[in-house]
């Protein structure tokens, strides 16, 4: 979550600096990952207007312009940037004065043109990284204005790493509310009044998905300008959140949600056919995204559609063919509340993130939609006029996510933070962060509000108030109780022991994810058991059920860097069958036996000799009772592996990797693995 502290402050009052504030939102869990300092510098510049703009007479591309910048003499500079005209009002620093990045600007000549100053882009000021023009200043700017007044500048803008339990943290209003709670202060967000309807246009909307959709909300808005731009101020704080400011229609919505947290998507009001259906995807239809992908859909899409089919994939992405164009004159705009597992993992899929699905997937409040549409609505209207029709609301209320009452026991709240907190304060604390607070005899009973989906439990309360009482506050005792030491077992070796010996054999130790693809596995002949319902990543799908495919996908890396003798190990846990773990050790290795010496042949390693490297592990392991048989697994060469038994249970394998594997992983020369179950061998 990216924003500017000028804008956090309008939420509310606080006397603190900006070092406190940063330190208390850190220490409270929502961690500044990143602190920049916007505008510093921008008091060389001050506005000017471009009166004249002739083409240079020797330079295609520049132009030579006569500014105004306030005083009695009109200065000339000499400009590239296209979009320089007259008319226009930007940014000029004058000789002698240095730019934001310390760039001193100098008297010169180009092409045999005098210049005397610099006409900036906002990348050139560190405003953004946006360098494809002047940046244009509004057209009421009095030209020799100093441009850090009439922007606003300086600005520090701030980025939170936001853990994905504080969905409601990505928005303004929900790291104000924490901020309020933190210094005691009451939270003013802006004023949301209900628009009233100028026009009569109505749209049937049906609810067909159950919880996944218990609420959905929209209204019609005519005689809008799809080309008209947002105003400056609005754009500058959309770059500063990190985002590219597009038109109004677009910049209001991403406003919206960065100030209150509700993700809008604006239709086309002229491409929906009939009534809008929220409902579950059918087999074998498609749809075309507003990034012109087509995707085929699955049962388990939710789509929001009109009676020609799908216009939007709903909670992560609009289709392109009832997307707003500049033709576009009347929009429908969607505010609708989508349950967290309805929208999980189907942007991620898609090999896609949005904005609006990174939201949804972490819970938005149900109670938002309305607000957030009435507050959109009232923004279009002041920047570009045109006529709002009545809000269409379409809600199951049985259906909305309730929220059960937590009880926290005062006893249970000391005895867990080691220390008490007045009742007082904890009653402050729930009710500064939006709980309904009601107490007890043995504490209280709170309800979480609606965008607090991550409190649910008892603990989560105690969570809630000491890292609002404060961390600091903890008192540091020694622990009590008595340490006694136990000698080890001499039939026990420890991973570490089994590494130290692997490492003498000179081998590496590997690290690799317990998660991957699962058609990796299944090209192992290894199905995996355990797949992700919301993976990271459509790479990291499913939990390994060997370690095998992994290392020598490491293996692979390595080859592909030009080593041609690797040896890799790695002990780890593997997920053979559904909740089921084993702790696995396993080796690959490729290339020469021995490492390149001048007084000896060079020989490719075999089975011979990783099938050794085993039975020093088996020797160290106190193993001697094993027996070695043809290799039944799959993925191995059948001449050329055998498998491992101990008390008539198949307890590892060593072999080289089957030529057909080869080819699918593309791998060179030989590859020779082994595996031990390392739970059956202790």
């Amino acid at each position: 979550m990216r924003f500017p502290l000028s804008w956090l402050r309008e939420w509310l009052t606080i006397e603190a600096d900006e070092a406190d504030l940063l330190h208390r939102l850190t220490m409270a869990g929502l961690e500044v990952e990143e602190v920049e300092a916007q505008g510093v510098g921008l008091n060389q510049l001050v506005v000017a207007l471009i009166e004249q703009c002739e083409p240079h007479p020797d330079a295609d591309r520049l132009r030579v312009c006569q500014v105004n910048a306030g005083g009695d003499e009109r200065l000339q500079i000499v400009c590239g940037a296209p979009n320089a005209r007259v008319g226009l009002r930007v940014p000029l620093i004058g000789v002698g004065r240095s730019l934001p990045d310390g760039t001193q600007i100098r008297r010169a000549k180009l092409r045999g043109v005098e210049s005397a100053g610099m006409l900036c882009s906002a990348r050139e000021l560190g405003l953004s990284e946006e360098h494809d023009g002047l940046l244009e200043l509004p057209a009421d700017a009095v030209p020799g204005t100093p441009l850090d007044q009439l922007l606003g500048y300086p600005d520090t803008v701030v980025e939170l790493s936001i853990t994905p339990n504080r969905g409601d943290c990505l928005s303004l209003a929900g790291v104000a509310r924490d901020l309020g709670a933190l210094y005691g202060a009451p939270v003013e967000g802006p004023s949301v009044d209900p628009v009233p309807a100028s026009l009569e246009r109505q749209i049937e909307i049906r609810l067909q998905a159950g919880p996944a959709c218990p609420r959905y909300c929209g209204r019609f808005i005519e005689g809008l300008d799809a080309t008209l731009a947002s105003p400056d101020w609005m754009q500058r704080r959309l770059r500063q959140c990190g985002l590219r400011p597009i038109n109004a229609l677009v910049d209001v919505t991403n406003y919206v949600m960065l100030e209150l947290g509700q993700p809008l998507h604006a239709f086309s009001a002229d491409r929906l056919s009939g009534a809008i259906d929220v409902r579950w995807a059918q087999a074998g239809e498609r749809l075309q995204l507003l990034d012109e992908r087509e995707i085929e859909l699955v049962p388990d899409m939710l789509l929001i559609a009109d009676q020609q089919g799908p216009v939007a994939l709903a909670g992560v992405m609009g289709g392109n063919g009832s997307k707003v164009v500049q033709s576009t004159r009347a929009i429908f705009l969607e505010s609708a509340h989508f349950a967290p597992a309805a929208i999980s993992g189907r942007a991620r899929r898609l090999g896609m993130h949005t904005d609006a699905a990174h939201r949804f997937e972490r819970g938005v409040d149900p109670e938002l939609p309305r607000r957030a549409l009435e507050r959109a609505t009232a923004l279009l209207l002041a920047i570009g006029g045109g006529q709002a029709g009545p809000v269409i609301e379409a809600v199951h209320a049985a259906e909305l996510p309730a929220r059960a009452p937590i009880a926290l026991r005062h006893d249970r709240l000391q005895r867990v933070l080691g220390m008490s907190v007045d009742r007082s304060r904890v009653g402050t604390i729930l009710r500064a962060l939006g709980l309904q607070v009601e107490e007890t005899d043995s504490g209280w009973r709170a309800i979480p509000p609606g965008p607090r989906f991550d409190l649910e439990i008892e603990e989560d309360l105690i969570e809630e108030v000491i890292r609002v009482h404060g961390y600091d506050a903890l008192p540091t005792r020694l622990p009590r109780g008595e340490i006694s030491l136990r000698s080890p077992s001499e039939f026990w070796v420890s991973d570490g022991e089994l590494a130290r010996n692997l490492v003498s054999r000179g081998y590496r130790e590997a690290v690799c994810m317990a998660f991957g693809r699962a058609d990796l596995y299944d090209s192992w002949s290894m199905p995996p058991s355990a797949l992700l319902a919301n993976p990271l990543s459509a790479d990291l799908g499913a939990m390994r059920p060997s370690l095998l495919p992994g290392l020598v996908q490491a293996l692979l890396e390595n080859q592909r860097r030009q080593l041609d003798r690797v040896r890799l190990f790695e002990i780890g846990r593997a997920f053979p069958q559904r909740e089921q773990e084993s702790q696995r050790l396993a080796l690959v290795s490729c290339g020469p036996a021995q490492p390149e010496q001048w007084g000896l042949p060079t020989r490719g390693g075999d089975f011979h000799d990783l099938k050794a490297d085993v039975e020093g592990l088996l020797t160290q392991l106190g193993q001697a009772a094993v027996r070695w048989t043809r290799s039944e697994q799959a993925f191995l060469h059948p001449g050329r592996s055998a498998d491992l038994w101990h008390n008539d249970v198949c307890v590892g394998w060593v072999g080289h990797l089957h030529p057909a594997l080869m080819r699918k992983l593309d791998a060179a020369g030989e590859v020779i693995v082994g595996e031990l179950a390392l739970d059956a061998l202790r």
